[in-house]
């Protein structure tokens, strides 16, 4: 089974789940069914570069407000 993050709609609980293909998982923290799927950002080697891949490059510039709770960006 794959392994996702969720958050909870209700009480935006964060959390790592293994789920099925069709499976709708429950919040660990409320039992709300309401929890939405994030899209994670991994790393990787690149052929002949780096160890993992900059993930900068996918944030918003900071005049774009603020982030959401996996921002890429460190608060200042």
């Amino acid at each position: 089974m794959p392994l996702f993050e969720f958050v909870c709609e209700q009480c935006q609980h964060e959390a790592e789940l293994l789920v099925g293909r069709n499976e709708q998982p429950a919040c660990p923290s409320c039992g709300s069914p309401r929890m939405q799927k994030q899209l994670s950002v991994f790393a990787g080697r690149v052929a002949g570069g780096s160890s993992s891949l900059p993930m900068a490059s996918a944030c918003p510039p900071p005049e774009a407000g603020p982030c959401s709770p996996h921002c890429c960006r460190i608060p200042q």
